[in-house]
C-alpha cells in the first residue's frame, strides 16, 4: 500500500482519490476550498424569503464516455443528478445543487478543506507538501489536481518540465453574476447562450433546475473575451452591465434584485493539452485535471479516474 497526496480535491481530484483507495492505497486529499465544489461551486444565501442557493460555477454537464455514463446513472439512482431539460436532452445537474455529486465523493476520502499547499519538495522517501500552517504532510507519491496555472506554480518549485505544459495550457475567466427577484421575471426563456465578446455569454433561471427551492434566481456568466477584458474591473460596476445585458436580452426592465453578487473565476474554463493525465512513476509524481483533456466536467472526471488507473498499475 503506498500512501498518496492529491492537492485539489475538485471533480479530478476525488476521481482520482476514488480509484486510488478502491485499490488499496492510503489517500489524502488538501484543498483551499471551505467546501466541496471547485468549478462546480454553489454558493448558499440565507435571506428573509428562506435559503437561496446558486449555481455559481459549472451551470450543467452532459457524459459521453461510458464510464462516466455509468458514474451518472449511479449519482441519479442515489437521487444526487437529476435530467435539466432546459438546457438540452443530454445535460444534467447535482441535486440539489451541483456540488452534490462532489460532496458524495468527499465523503468516502479523506479531504482537508482549508488547507492551502504553499510548497513541494522531494524527500528521501517520497514527497512533502508544506502547507499555509508551515506543518507538512507527507507521502510516497503525490497528485496535483489543480487549474494549470496553479499546477504550474508549484511545479515550478521542483524544477519538473510539466510546469512547462501547465504554464502553456492557459485558461479563461469569468465574471459570475448571481440575481435573486421576489417575483418571477416576465419571460419563458430559461437559458440565454450569448457570445464570448459580450457581458452576458450565458444566463440561465437557476431557479428552473429541479430542486432548486421556489425563489427566482438568476445566474449570469459573462463571456470569456468580455472578462478577460474586465478582468480588473469593480465588481460593482461589472455586475451593472451584467445586469443590463440581461435586461436587453430578455428585453424588459429587471426589478430591483432582492440579491446580487458579483464572483470572478480567474480560472473558470481550462485550456486543452492533449493529454489524459501526467505521471512519473519513477519519482512518484502526477499531474491530472481538465486543463489536460478540456473544460467538461466529463474531461476532469475521465483524467483524475486515468491518473488512479495509472498510478495504481505502478504502485502495485
Amino acid at each position: 500500500m503506498a500512501s498518496v497526496i492529491i492537492i485539489g480535491a475538485g471533480m479530478a481530484g476525488l476521481a482520482c482519490g476514488q480509484g486510488l483507495q478502491s485499490a488499496g492505497h492510503k489517500v489524502v486529499l488538501l484543498d483551499k476550498g471551505r467546501g466541496a465544489g471547485g468549478r462546480m461551486a454553489a454558493r448558499r444565501i440565507t435571506t428573509p424569503m428562506g435559503d437561496v442557493t446558486f449555481d455559481h460555477g459549472a451551470q450543467y454537464f452532459s457524459a459521453r464516455d461510458p464510464d462516466f455514463q455509468a458514474q451518472v446513472r449511479r449519482w441519479a439512482d442515489a437521487g444526487i443528478v437529476a435530467p435539466w431539460a432546459a438546457a438540452g436532452e443530454e445535460a444534467w445537474v447535482g441535486m440539489p445543487a451541483m456540488n452534490a455529486p462532489l460532496k458524495a465523493m468527499a465523503s468516502d476520502l479523506e479531504v482537508h478543506w482549508g488547507t492551502r499547499v504553499t510548497a513541494l519538495s522531494r524527500t528521501a522517501t517520497g514527497w512533502a507538501a508544506g502547507l499555509d500552517d508551515d506543518s507538512v504532510v507527507s507521502a510516497d507519491a503525490v497528485v496535483t489536481a489543480l487549474p494549470a496555472e496553479q499546477t504550474a506554480d508549484l511545479l515550478d518549485a521542483v524544477n519538473d518540465p510539466f510546469a512547462a505544459l501547465a504554464r502553456a495550457t492557459l485558461s479563461a475567466p469569468c465574471w459570475t453574476l448571481m440575481l435573486a427577484f421576489s417575483e418571477p421575471l416576465a419571460t419563458g426563456e430559461d437559458c440565454i447562450r450569448g457570445r464570448d465578446e459580450d457581458a452576458l455569454g450565458w444566463a440561465a433561471r437557476n431557479s428552473s433546475k429541479p430542486g432548486r427551492g421556489e425563489t427566482e434566481t438568476w445566474v449570469i456568466q459573462a463571456g470569456a473575451t468580455w472578462s478577460a477584458e474586465h478582468l480588473e474591473a469593480l465588481p460593482d460596476g461589472v455586475g451593472t452591465r451584467m445586469m443590463a445585458a440581461l435586461s436587453a436580452r430578455l428585453g424588459i426592465a429587471l426589478p430591483e434584485p432582492s440579491i446580487r453578487m458579483t464572483h470572478r473565476w480567474r480560472f473558470a474554463r481550462s485550456g486543452h493539452a492533449g493529454r489524459g493525465s501526467l505521471w512519473k512513476p519513477d519519482i512518484g509524481l502526477g499531474a491530472c485535471g481538465d486543463w489536460l483533456i478540456g473544460p467538461r466536467v466529463e474531461d476532469a472526471w475521465q483524467s483524475g479516474a486515468q491518473m488512479a488507473r495509472r498510478m495504481a498499475a505502478d504502485l502495485g
